[in-house]
């Protein structure tokens, strides 16, 4: 998609997406072995995948998170890297609004409720584009991320931050319940309020198969997932 949109093959394109199975996606400069318990991966059938963007460790868990993704012309008010960051992420707090959760935005890439995080994005630019992706945490399972995920030693000097598990939160532990449809909805509700309309399409079969070729030829790469 963001090859896509940088030739202008395509507009500016919101995805919504989940991991089969589920997966840890670690930051393109992130040592694996400081950042995921690869031992309790391997015990539950968890994926680990290195991302072309920067930021820390995820756990996209199946059954309890979405991830979004979104190309966009980077000019304009989406030049500077930190802006751009609040701008996109709105659509974020805007949709924990529709769930009924007052969120803030805070700097530079996290979505918070009641001072947890809820929702994390990372982001890369090419040719004039910008991709920026991220979850939203409706029912993940904190324990089993707070099993797979270490914390730093920076982050559990702070004296706020203990653990993991302390630090984030779901939509599930905020309001009492969650569901993948109503999730998804307020996600689409809420970047249309950022927005505009949005327009649904489905990608060329070329696109999809550029797409599989790069998971082949490198998302699926041994040697690049332990590049560090």
């Amino acid at each position: 998609l963001l090859e896509s949109r940088a030739r202008n093959d395509i507009p500016d394109t919101l995805r919504f997406f989940q991991f089969e199975p589920s997966t840890v996606s670690i930051g393109y400069f992130q040592s694996i072995s400081d950042q995921v318990n690869l031992k309790t991966c391997n015990e539950r059938g968890i994926d680990v995948v290195r991302r072309m963007t920067g930021g820390g460790s995820v756990f996209h868990d199946n059954h309890g998170e979405i991830t979004y993704s979104v190309v966009m012309d980077a000019n304009g008010g989406l030049s500077d890297f930190e802006k751009s960051y609040g701008v996109i992420c709105q659509g974020i707090v805007e949709a924990l609004g529709v769930l009924g959760l007052e969120a803030e935005f805070r700097p530079v890439n996290d979505v918070l409720v009641n001072g947890r995080k809820i929702s994390g994005s990372a982001q890369t630019r090419r040719g004039g584009a910008i991709l920026q992706h991220g979850t939203l945490m409706y029912d993940t399972d904190l324990e089993t991320l707070s099993e797979i995920l270490y914390v730093s030693k920076e982050k559990l000097s702070d004296k706020y931050v203990q653990s993991v598990r302390k630090r984030v939160t779901t939509v599930r532990e905020e309001v009492g319940r969650a569901d993948f449809d109503e999730a998804l909805g307020a996600l689409r509700e809420g970047f249309t309020k950022v927005f505009g309309d949005l327009n649904d399409a489905m990608p060329s079969d070329d696109l999809i198969g550029r797409s599989q070729r790069l998971a082949r030829e490198k998302y699926m790469d041994h040697d690049r997932l332990f590049l560090r």
